[in-house]
């Protein structure tokens, strides 16, 4: 359901899994998390973590990358920037999805702070990656910047 913009529904099939005590795997989370950024849905977001963490899942780095995603796409920096330092291991899409949400909210200079981090950690930036940093350049009016990152 959530692939297909389903939202609610994906919720609903997930507290009826729920209901009759069936265990969620991985997929079944990110699926949820994405049901909860297609519906902009931050309380659900919270309780889909809860029942990850009881699960045992919160160190998986597919799952910390979308609960990061998550956060941020729903307006919780905060709660982002909790899982994504929390994070034994991090790939290319958490970092992109701290500093996409970084730079959402204005925060331009820690979107430029992680992706220089995210360098020294020798995670490729991805497209994705470089078009948020560069964003991030032009909110801050860096055009030095922006030319160094273009050239990474």
């Amino acid at each position: 359901y959530a692939q297909h913009g389903l939202g609610e529904e994906a919720l609903k099939l997930f507290q009826q899994m729920q209901w009759k005590c069936v265990r969620p795997d991985k997929v079944t989370f990110l699926s949820v998390l994405n049901a909860c950024i297609l519906l902009g849905s931050l309380e659900r977001g919270q309780q889909i973590h809860t029942h990850i963490i009881e699960n045992g899942l919160e160190s998986d780095v597919f799952v910390g990358s979308t609960l990061v995603d998550m956060y941020a796409k729903c307006g919780s920096i905060q709660h982002a920037q909790q899982v994504f330092n929390k994070m034994p291991k991090r790939n290319v899409v958490s970092w992109t999805a701290m500093i996409t949400g970084y730079t959402r909210y204005g925060y331009a200079e820690e979107a430029l702070k992680l992706f220089w981090q995210m360098c020294k950690d020798n995670v490729k930036p991805d497209e994705v990656t470089f078009v948020s940093i560069l964003k991030a350049c032009a909110c801050l009016a860096v055009l030095e910047k922006g030319k160094e990152i273009h050239a990474h």
